[in-house]
């Protein structure tokens, strides 16, 4: 019998082969690893660069100095900064304020500010402000200073002209200029001369001082170097006016709860005067820095420009100080004789830091720079924004850090104080014209000096407040209260003021002659409820808890 032959071996297509599903699995698996795999290798990467760069700040390509005006040179090492710096010259705009290619008249728009300046400079010309960009070129052109001579002393807060001080002053005292000091004592010195000097002549030393720039000497608006240490980057103040006004605040009885600093130093010995680039705190200097300009402060041709702060910073303190302070020729501190009235009278500048320092936001420890400057990130760097304006335009930045509301929520309330504000240096104006002509009717039917002693000094007091008010930049936004107090008391002087002029140039009332009837529905003495009404004491609280 034939035998049959086992079974042929199994062929390669006859094994059994893995199902697709799952050899795609694994596929999918491998390319889901690889994936996973390279972003965290890219996110590692890009947390290490981005540490990187936040250990390297900056890039010190050229060298700055102490003579560094020019903002473009430092501009190479801070990119960021300097970019937010030029942008100052754009125009923008809030309902009260902005930036303008031509600014607009105020003497048009608000025809009292002439009638109140009248006989001083700003009665020629008043125009809205503009970007820091634009603060020496406006100053140049204004009609106030090609017009009427004015001191160098105006260029304490438009120039960058720290460096010209310190060349004059040392000069002066026989010092070599030193390029990484600062020499205060030559940039005393220095301000000094300059603030006794014509303004054009002042100017033209501003053309004689080298400004770090290749292109040669040029003056420059307020630049890095005038709140930047060049060899550190701290912050400073650079200004003799600011420095010796914060000392004498600082040596008064005046309340500062909103400046930690100062309170501190007057706990101490006192062995020496209050320095803020020593004894201020970095959040301070983030005010300290807009201080030295944003201020009230006497820069007329008499005396040395000067910061009115002996006595405090509310409006009534800087008046005090102005009331008892004589000029060097010892005659009574005035500003210049109204030309309507030709009472002596004073000037406000531009008291934004005297205003914030009355308002919540000071007390709360918020500086100018956290509003007017806030931090914006690039990349992984945080830097303050150096395109300084107003914070109802960056109200995410400057508002919502801090308050949680909707950011239409924010600016209305802004909008509020503001036009609260506005409403009421409109009654004040009105007031001060009707003072005005009440004034002069009564210098016209012929009221005496001593008679007109009294009205001038009410005039003065009206005045200076509403121009206090009108000539603050926030609209009364860095302290409402406080705002609408000064504006109250300037109509409130005012109206004395009208109501006492009315009385010089009329007849005296006769004695009245109809008859009075007496007050009905007073309960009499006898019925009087207990005390307080009758005198006598309240009962002691029981402590004891019986």
């Amino acid at each position: 019998m034939e035998e049959t032959s086992p079974p042929s071996a199994t062929t390669p297509d006859d094994e059994p082969r893995p199902p697709r599903r799952r050899v795609m699995g694994y596929l999918v698996a491998v390319l889901v690893t690889a994936a996973v795999t390279f972003g965290v290798t890219a996110l590692l990467i890009s947390i290490f660069t981005r540490k990187q760069e936040q250990r390297t700040a900056f890039v010190r390509l050229v060298e700055v100095d102490e003579s560094s005006t020019d903002p473009q040179v430092w501009g190479t090492n801070w990119p960021r900064e300097y970019d937010g710096y030029t942008r100052t010259v754009d125009v923008t705009n809030t309902r009260y304020g902005g930036s303008e290619a031509m600014p607009a008249q105020k003497l048009d728009r608000d025809p009292w500010l002439k009638r109140m300046f009248s006989g001083y400079a700003f009665s020629i010309d008043y125009r809205d402000r503009r970007g820091h960009a634009y603060m020496l070129s406006d100053q140049e052109q204004t009609e106030r200073v090609t017009k009427r001579p004015q001191p160098g002393a105006c260029l304490h807060c438009h120039a960058a002209i720290a460096p010209t001080w310190r060349r004059l002053g040392a000069a002066a005292l026989g010092q070599q200029v030193s390029l990484t000091d600062f020499q205060w004592p030559a940039v005393m010195k220095g301000f000094e001369l300059m603030s006794a000097m014509k303004y054009a002549d002042a100017h033209a030393e501003l053309l004689k001082t080298p400004d770090g720039s290749k292109e040669g000497p040029k003056a420059h608006p307020v630049s890095c170097v005038d709140c930047h240490d060049p060899g550190t980057m701290e912050l400073r103040v650079t200004r003799p006016g600011f420095v010796r006004g914060i000392q004498a605040l600082a040596a008064s009885d005046a309340e500062v709860p909103h400046l930690p600093s100062i309170q501190r130093w007057r706990q101490g010995t006192r062995t020496k005067p209050y320095d803020p680039n020593a004894d201020a705190t970095r959040q301070e200097m983030r005010s300290f820095a807009c201080g030295q300009c944003h201020v009230e402060y006497y820069c007329g041709p008499k005396e040395t420009l000067f910061f009115p702060w002996d006595n405090g910073l509310k409006v009534e303190q800087i008046e005090k100080t102005y009331d008892a302070h004589k000029f060097p020729d010892g005659t009574p501190f005035y500003d210049w004789v109204h030309g309507e009235t030709g009472a002596h009278v004073y000037k406000a500048q531009h008291p934004e830091f005297e205003t914030w320092s009355q308002g919540v936001h000071a007390r709360s420890g918020v500086a100018c720079a956290d509003c007017h400057m806030p931090y914006v990130r690039e990349g992984a760097m945080k830097v303050s924004d150096h395109w300084v304006r107003s914070p109802l335009l960056m109200v995410n930045r400057s508002c919502q850090v801090c308050h949680s509301f909707p950011e239409a929520e924010l600016a209305a309330r802004v909008r509020g104080i503001q036009d609260r504000t506005h409403a009421l240096i409109g009654r004040a104006s009105a007031a001060l014209v009707d003072m005005l002509d009440g004034i002069r009717a009564a210098k016209a039917a012929g009221a005496t000096s001593q008679q007109l002693d009294g009205l001038f000094k009410l005039q003065r007091q009206a005045q200076w407040r509403l121009d206090f008010v009108s000539s603050e930049n926030s609209m009364g936004f860095h302290a409402a209260q406080e705002t609408a107090r000064v504006v109250a008391e300037s109509i409130d002087y005012a109206r004395q003021a009208q109501a006492a002029a009315v009385t010089l140039r009329a007849s005296a009332a006769p004695p009245a002659t109809a008859p009075s009837e007496p007050v009905e529905g007073v309960t009499p003495a006898g019925s009087a409820p207990p005390a307080p009404y009758k005198g006598l004491t309240q009962p002691e609280p029981d402590t004891t808890g019986k």
